[in-house]
């Protein structure tokens, strides 16, 4: 039984820490660009868009669908820098251990 209690009382630590680390996480922010810095994107380190911004030169009504590339490009480049904080983070605060949904 002694066994188990310690097992139970690593697991709620480990969860507060997940917990406190995906508090800290939504905080942190990367910034990705595109377009040569035209399209600029802050992500969180919760995986949401945290801005974008868009140099009025890539504004071009010709070539709406330029700058809809820019912007996939530019989000999705963020999010995937946001992502790799956390999995390095979360990473840590697991000692390793892979649990779904995290």
């Amino acid at each position: 039984m002694a066994g188990i209690n310690k097992l139970l009382k690593e697991a709620a630590k480990m969860q507060e820490n997940i917990q406190r680390l995906q508090s800290e996480l939504a905080q942190r922010t990367v910034e990705a660009s595109a377009g040569g810095g035209m399209i600029k994107v802050t992500a969180k380190g919760n995986n949401t868009i945290a801005s974008i911004k868009i140099d009025p030169k890539a504004v071009d009504p010709a070539d709406v669908e330029g700058l809809e590339d820019l912007v996939v490009s530019g989000v999705n480049a963020a999010l995937a820098a946001a992502k790799k904080i956390s999995d390095n983070e979360m990473a840590k605060a697991t000692a390793g251990f892979k649990i779904p949904g995290m």
